[in-house]
């Protein structure tokens, strides 16, 4: 238990939470969300407390520091000990590849759109990706919007006629899934699919959903169904950044009493000046105040213990660049990614096609460099696609075989994304953030919302020094 007297802040959520009322808790960047909840459980020793984390380190972290009154756990562990265990054996089963998966579901001609043939491999990837997606959903049965939209099949004639065929298929691969005998591989998400549509009821007096700004709406359903317990959703609404995943917002519409927590204890004044700047143009009830014990600074950092980048393909040409210098880089969550589509450029290069989900529709690396030229909607691939125009593919994955262990290296590369929950002494900002264009007569532009809580995420990750690098534009966004 923390050994610091609860600041006013955590006091209010104390009093708030000895109410029986549910809670939501909005925690900036560094604020002490799970201390103020450790404060929560010593508050009331006599009930009985679930606290559902947002992975499983987090989840075995909190069992050390939590009192015994409260049970911390993630939800694929709470689904697995209720529903998953009959499906242990399907879950040690080997990988079913596409060809297999097309005989199970027996998909026996290629799906022709408007200008393109899926073949039957091709069909079944999609069918198994739409089930994912309907399994981080919260209805009974997969329905069309579960479909993913992929780059070069994203036209609405390609798109109507993929939703149409592809929706039974899903059905039919979920009724499989749902068999302990079924043949198609069984994963984790499965498993705490059946567990949500059984409408579980925890063993709980409250619940507390950490990260609930980026629960995906099955987990998030599964919380707020506990009406028998009070909930407490904890979170930063500021930092939703895996919309593009299917997370939901849970804390936006939750009804609670609402509470801030504003003192960070990660860093000083300047950065907390920073952050505040993306806050301000997020129009966010939170302001951040540093910690007075922290001396901060904004200033360039020319080796930052991390590089903080705005995509996976500007992340690794960050580290082909420090690597050429004789750096040795650690990549956060590998390189793995970039080495599939790298391998994949190989192939279309050649001209023979490729099964990478996100370039599946193309036959040439020409239509792909087309595609992200002539296609407002393949802006995400065209960092990749310059990366490999200016390194080459093999280049790629020789420097993806030499990346170091966090451990070892000398600078450690992440993208914004997996930054989230990370911190470090000095943080440096890649140059492939980008400002929006805005017309010069548009006096107060409307700026995309991903962007602002990326930029938010990712300048609050620093402890002591912070390099805002291509960051820097927010200056002329804010009077």
């Amino acid at each position: 238990m923390a050994s610091k007297p609860p600041t006013p802040e955590q006091a209010d959520i104390i009093d708030g939470f000895r109410t029986g009322d549910d809670l939501v808790v909005e925690a900036g960047a560094g604020t002490g969300k799970t201390t103020t909840l450790k404060f929560l459980a010593a508050a009331r020793p006599g009930r009985r407390g679930m606290y559902v984390a947002y992975n499983k380190a987090i989840a075995v972290e909190a069992k050390r520091d939590f009192p015994r009154n409260v049970s911390c756990s993630t939800a694929h562990a709470l689904a697995f000990r209720a529903v998953g265990h009959r499906f242990a054996h399907r879950l040690n089963a080997p990988r079913v590849p596409a060809r297999e998966v097309v005989k199970i579901l027996g998909i026996n001609e290629p799906l022709r759109l408007k200008d393109k043939v899926l073949s039957q491999p091709q069909v079944a990837r999609l069918v198994m990706e739409t089930v994912e997606r309907f399994c981080r959903g919260n209805t009974r049965e997969p329905e069309r919007w579960h479909v993913p939209r992929k780059p070069g099949l994203n036209s609405p004639e390609d798109l109507a006629i993929l939703q149409r065929e592809l929706v039974p298929w899903a059905r039919k691969a979920w009724t499989d899934l749902c068999d302990v005998d079924g043949k198609l591989r069984f994963g984790h998400d499965h498993y705490l699919k059946l567990w949500a549509l059984s409408e579980p009821r925890l063993p709980a007096d409250y619940v507390m959903l950490d990260e609930a700004q980026d629960a995906n709406p099955l987990i998030a359903g599964i919380v707020e169904g506990q009406t028998h317990a009070q909930r407490i959703m904890v979170g930063d609404r500021n930092q939703a950044i895996y919309g593009w995943n299917g997370a939901v917002d849970a804390m936006s519409k939750f009804q609670g009493a609402r509470f801030l927590l504003t003192q960070s204890f990660r860093f000083g004044s300047q950065v907390a000046y920073e952050a505040n700047k993306w806050l301000e143009l997020l129009d966010a009830d939170l302001r951040l105040k540093g910690y007075d014990r922290i001396s901060s600074l904004i200033t360039s950092v020319e080796v930052p213990d991390a590089l903080l980048c705005r995509s996976n393909s500007g992340a690794m040409g960050a580290a082909l660049g420090l690597m050429g210098e004789g750096k040795k880089v650690a990549l956060v969550g590998g390189g793995t990614g970039i080495r599939r589509l790298a391998e994949a450029a190989i192939s279309l290069k050649a001209g023979v096609g490729c099964d990478h989900p996100e370039l599946m529709a193309f036959r040439t690396w020409a239509e792909v460099e087309t595609y992200v030229d002539e296609d407002p909607s393949g802006s995400d691939l065209r960092t990749f696609v310059n990366l490999i125009a200016d390194y080459g593919a093999d280049v790629v994955i020789d420097a993806v075989d030499r990346l170091s262990d966090e451990r070892d290296a000398e600078v450690v590369i992440s993208t914004a994304h997996k930054s989230k929950g990370r911190e470090w002494d000095s943080v440096k900002i890649h140059d492939d953030f980008r400002e929006p264009r805005r017309d010069r007569h548009d006096t107060q532009p409307d700026f995309p919302r991903e962007e602002a809580m990326l930029a938010y995420v990712s300048v609050t990750r620093a402890k002591l020094t912070l390099d805002r690098g291509s960051l820097s534009w927010i200056d002329s966004w804010i009077n």
